[in-house]
């Protein structure tokens, strides 16, 4: 994974991972190398330096040197050390670019009267010291190695704590150890200060940036040479008991060199104490200014910024209050602005309809007017010319003369009458003013008066919308109200008007033999019959006869059954599936969104199942046709409400079930139970509404229980089931009595026909005839020449017949026994998964709108629900605030973790937060989802926008939560950055909890969503977890984030801290724009698996 080859190696070596302090010793290596052009004076021979004071030259040779330090090994430090650093340059700049103050050098040489170079720790030093601090198991040494300089028989001044020795001006090159340490023995002293000299040792190195390294002091109390902690040398006087600094490592082991928290250091001899309005962090290099300046006083080590979270927290509360707020004021208005202008336009519909049919009453009185003025005037003329002929009868020259200018004078007579019938015309069309309802493309309507079309134009269709959606249904009422009144011509024209072309397709349903098996259990056996448009079919029976499984059958929804038999739509074998499009099937189940109104229900269906063709203005009729047909008008704007929030009663709500698939003009209604829950008055509403759908060619077959007599006779056709899914009568309600009475079976007076006919399937009452109920299914088998299955021979005996009676009856002619071959289990396997994976071929003829438009549906259907769920939200939000709040104050930022374990307490929680959050997504609509999708409805639209909406609380959480945390935790990073890396894991997590909501019950979705955040992040943060395992987890990759944002914040001083940390948890401080990637495509993944689990899995 790392470009480090000296680490490659050494793992190999000792064949177990690399630990800190292995890290640190090749770390230390690679730093003395950046002192190597320094060092290079010990290597060459050089003049003896002369016991004067340094020479300007000189100071200006090691201030070059110093500042060449970082160009020097800029690339060996990129290439063994890259994954914790940054930018080469810029790190080692911060940690050892001495160029703005070199005093400590200058006072160094004039303490070391010029031998500076000569004390100055060589490579082979270095590496010989951080490779004796720990040992292969990586504890920490007490004492070091020996070495040619402090061993047993010799330990000189210089090998104490703090202090240094010169190399002799012309080292002897046969004078060294094996570890090519050279010999130091010459003037030994205190080590400078801003440098610091390890123990067992002989030489100096600097001091990196953000270090404070004084001359040492000796402490007679406690016997120590304070800071540094190191013992008082015994047996010596004051002025050599104590030398300089003795080492530079991570923060756990040498704290006392960082500059204490509360100063700052601009160079590692100079402590300053940060002033007011300022405060100086552990290890600073200068003070930084506070936001808030009264918040910090003199020596302030960390800036209290918890009333920026407060006031960053109370403003973006008040900003969703205020957009929430509007929010709702604006449904509430706009829907009030519609009612109103409905209302206008229902009126003024009203109005036109009655004004039409006066205008009609008024065009007729005129006709008769002008036409009885004509006679008038013939006769008048007519007794003109027969007086002038018996006046003067020779004067018949004359007449024919005149008589052009007779016939010219008729003309104009007749002209004249035609003027005045078109002044009477316009006459009363002027006393009625013409009135457009105008609609925007909201919905708002807009009554103003007709303006003349300007030239060359059509009048935009959208001004006609609902004037001619609600005079349609003005019209059809006064029609009603009027039918009973008309006289024969009358008649003739309501006729003619109503004979309109049915642009819906008809839909015959022919079931041959069909059975229906789960497992070994017949759920339906040897079921014949038809479904027939333009007929409102029942289907009745006792609990338990499959009256839902037929429906199911029917309609093939068969996943996970066994089905014999076929389906044949207009006599054609094919899916029934491929008309799915023109299937309407009302749920026993109301299954409507409760968080939309009764008027939202039904557009949103219309708009994404009626054809993308139709015009706007027929989907407002279709749709305001039937809300007004199921007398929903008084609560079109109402909530339908769910169980917790109560909206419209139960009957409403079952008839705004049957409502969402009456608007998208079905040709096949299928209902189950669509009357239970409801009164005598509103069964009867519901049915009324049924026939004129079937008078509309719509093929209509509803499940009822114990209908009345008044509702029963509102049928067409009964099929009547027994027992164990057999058919015991499929014809028209009128002749099922007939039937029956040939079996001996007759209906008692003031008995209901159904209640009397269940309560014999059930057993209750038993036939006067002495019929077994068991034999009705084989009587009708029988009466219609259809094949009795094997397992009812004995059925057949016991009722004296040996072959079934072939004949048919009128009901079924032209019909014959229909029973499929035995196949074999490969093939029915074969079937069951071509049933399943294939998509049928959509015969439907009705384009409806594609995904984009539903996806724009979905949206806005989406929005309105969460707008209504912002309580819901705000709890949400609340909770994750409360969460930061508390994980900020309970895990303090530590420098020497760089605030690990906040932000591992942070991923646990707001990973279970989100994902507990991200459930209600999906997992409370999942009927409803299913319900859609069955009806032809796009999965990935639906998926997309719920989504879509949802984006908003991922980017609103991190700003919820960081407002709290990171004002609580304070740490080094910048807002921004732990904001990008939270804003990632939430996205990540929000995918998963889509998984969790789709593939499990919402029980078992939020264990898993407990669980998994905890049990991922303790495995990504073990040390024995395989590395292949950690990058599974997602947590990972966040923590990793994390850490390297804030690890970016810790230069100079920290530097080897921050390798040991980066290392010890095998990260990178190149790969944040990786984490990154990683958990937004993790989040992507797990939403394509929702997805996909969201098409393929099963109804449960």
């Amino acid at each position: 994974m790392r470009d480090a080859k000296p680490l490659q190696l050494q793992r190999r070596g000792r064949g177990v991972a690399l630990r800190l302090p292995v890290l640190i010793q090749l770390l230390g290596f690679l730093l003395l190398l950046l002192l190597a052009g320094v060092a290079r004076g010990q290597q060459s021979p050089l003049p003896p330096v002369p016991p004067a004071p340094p020479l300007a030259p000189e100071l200006s040779a090691v201030e070059k040197q110093l500042n060449n330090l970082t160009n020097n090994v800029a690339e060996t430090i990129s290439d063994n050390f890259s994954f914790c650093v940054a930018d080469p340059e810029e790190d080692w700049n911060e940690a050892f670019n001495y160029t703005s103050d070199l005093s400590f050098v200058d006072k160094c040489l004039q303490d070391t009267q010029g031998d500076l170079p000569q004390r100055l720790c060589t490579p082979d030093e270095v590496k010989f010291y951080f490779s004796s601090l720990y040992d292969r198991d990586g504890d920490k040494n007490i004492n070091l190695k020996t070495n040619i300089n402090c061993n047993i028989s010799s330990w000189g001044k210089g090998c104490d704590p703090g202090w240094a020795c010169a190399t002799d001006p012309v080292p002897d090159p046969r004078i060294h150890d094996s570890n090519n340490i050279p010999l130091r023995r010459r003037n030994c002293q205190a080590c400078c200060e801003g440098f610091f000299c390890p123990r067992g040792l002989t030489c100096m190195l600097p001091c990196p940036l953000g270090s404070y390294c004084p001359r040492a002091t000796a402490n007679e109390t406690t016997g120590l040479c304070d800071p540094y902690k190191y013992q008082i040398t015994p047996n010596s006087s004051s002025t050599e008991s104590c030398g300089g600094a003795d080492m530079w490592a991570d923060i756990q082991s040498t704290e006392e060199i960082f500059c204490p928290a509360g100063y700052y250091c601009p160079t590692t001899t100079k402590r300053d104490s940060c002033s007011s309005g300022h405060y100086c962090r552990l290890g600073s290099t200068a003070e930084e200014k506070c936001i808030i300046k009264g918040s910090c006083d003199e020596n302030t080590k960390n800036e209290n910024i918890v009333i920026l979270g407060a006031c960053l927290v109370g403003a973006l509360c008040l900003l969703l209050l205020i957009i929430y707020n509007c929010s709702d004021k604006f449904l509430s208005i706009r829907e009030r602005r519609k009612a109103r202008s409905r209302e206008n336009a229902i009126q003024l519909a009203r109005q036109q309809v009655k004004a039409h049919e006066g205008w009609k009453a008024a065009k007729q009185f005129a006709r008769r007017h002008v036409n009885g003025m004509q006679d008038h005037l013939s006769r008048t003329f007519s007794r003109r010319k027969s007086f002038r002929q018996q006046v003067d009868p020779d004067n018949s020259s004359r007449r024919v003369q005149e008589a052009p200018l007779m016939g010219l004078d008729k003309t104009q007579e007749m002209s004249d009458s035609a003027v005045f019938a078109a002044e009477s015309i316009n006459e009363i069309t002027e006393v009625m003013p013409s009135v457009i309802v105008d609609v925007s493309d909201e919905g708002e309507v807009v009554a103003a008066k007709e303006k003349p079309a300007s030239k060359g134009k059509h009048r935009s269709t959208h001004t006609q919308v609902f004037k001619y959606a609600y005079g349609e249904i003005e019209k059809e009422k006064f029609r009603q109200q009027n039918k009973n009144n008309l006289s024969f011509t009358g008649v003739i024209t309501m006729v003619k008007d109503q004979q309109k072309e049915i642009t819906r397709p008809l839909l015959k349903v022919e079931f041959r033999d069909l059975t229906l098996m789960l497992g070994k259990k017949k759920l339906l056996r040897s079921i014949n019959g038809e479904l027939r448009p333009g007929r409102v079919t029942a289907v009745m029976g006792p609990s338990g006869a499959g009256k839902t499984t037929f429906l199911n059958a029917v309609t093939g929804k068969v996943n996970g059954y066994k089905v014999t038999g076929s389906v044949l739509v207009n006599g054609k074998n094919v899916n029934i599936r491929s008309y799915k499009k023109v299937i309407g099937f009302v749920p026993q189940d109301d299954i409507v969104h409760g968080n939309l109104t009764v008027e939202e229900n039904l557009w949103f269906s219309a708009k994404c199942r009626l054809s993308a063709r139709m015009k706007r203005r027929d989907k407002v009729l279709i749709v305001e046709r039937v809300i007004d047909s199921l007398d929903l008008q008084g609560i079109r704007n109402s909530l339908v409400g769910t169980v917790e929030k109560r909206g419209i009663s139960g009957g409403q709500r079952k008839r705004v079930n049957v409502g969402i698939e009456m608007v998208m003009e079905p040709s096949l209604l299928i209902l189950d139970e669509p009357t239970s829950g409801l009164d005598s008055s509103s069964s009867q509403l519901l049915l009324r509404a049924l026939r004129h759908e079937a008078l509309e060619g719509v093929n209509v077959c509803a499940v009822v229980h114990q209908p009345s007599y008044t509702l029963y006779n509102m049928f067409d056709d009964l099929i009547l089931l027994a027992k164990g899914g057999l058919m015991v009568y499929n014809g028209p309600v009128k002749t099922v009595e007939d039937y029956f009475t040939t079996l001996g079976i007759h209906v008692p007076d003031r008995v209901n026909p159904p209640d009397h006919y269940i309560d014999i399937l059930e057993g209750i009452v038993k036939p006067e005839s002495g019929i077994k109920v068991k034999h009705l299914p084989v009587h009708w088998m029988l009466y219609n020449g259809y094949e009795v299955p094997s397992d009812m021979q004995d059925d057949l005996k016991e009722i004296g017949e040996q072959t079934p009676q072939m004949s048919s009856s009128p009901s079924m002619s032209g019909s014959t026994p229909h029973c499929l071959p035995l196949r074999n289990a490969f093939t029915e396997e074969r079937d069951r998964l071509e049933h399943h994976l294939s998509k049928p071929k959509d015969l439907s003829s009705r384009k409806t709108p594609g995904i984009f438009m539903q996806y724009k549906y979905y949206l806005g259907r989406v929005t309105k629900q969460r707008l209504r769920e912002a309580k819901l939200l705000a709890v949400d939000f609340l909770i994750l605030g409360l969460a930061g709040i508390c994980l900020g104050t309970i895990a303090k930022l530590s420098d020497k973790t760089f605030g690990m374990p906040g932000y591992i307490y942070t991923i646990i929680a707001v990973s279970l937060l989100c994902k507990i959050a991200a459930l209600r997504s999906f997992s409370l609509e999942r009927l409803q989802y299913f319900r859609e999708r069955e009806s032809g409805m796009s999965s990935l639209a639906y998926f997309l926008a719920r989504d879509t909406i949802d984006h908003f609380s991922t980017v609103v959480k991190p700003i919820i939560y960081l407002s709290m945390f990171y004002y609580f935790n304070n740490p080094r990073s910048t807002m921004a950055d732990n904001y990008i890396v939270l804003l990632a894991l939430v996205y990540c997590v929000t995918g998963i909890g889509y998984t969790f909501a789709i593939c499990f019950s919402p029980g078992s979705a939020q264990l898993c969503s407990a669980l998994i955040p905890v049990v991922l992040t303790l495995l990504s943060t073990q040390k024995s977890t395989p590395m292949f395992l950690k990058r599974l987890c997602y947590s990972k990759w966040a923590l990793e984030g994390f850490i390297i944002v804030n690890a970016k914040k810790y230069p100079g001083v920290w530097l080897i801290t921050r390798c040991g940390l980066l290392f010890n948890n095998t990260f990178d401080i190149h790969n944040y724009m990786l984490c990154i990637l990683i958990l937004f495509m993790y989040g992507l993944f797990f939403r394509m698996v929702a997805f996909a689990a969201m098409i393929l899995l099963k109804k449960r």
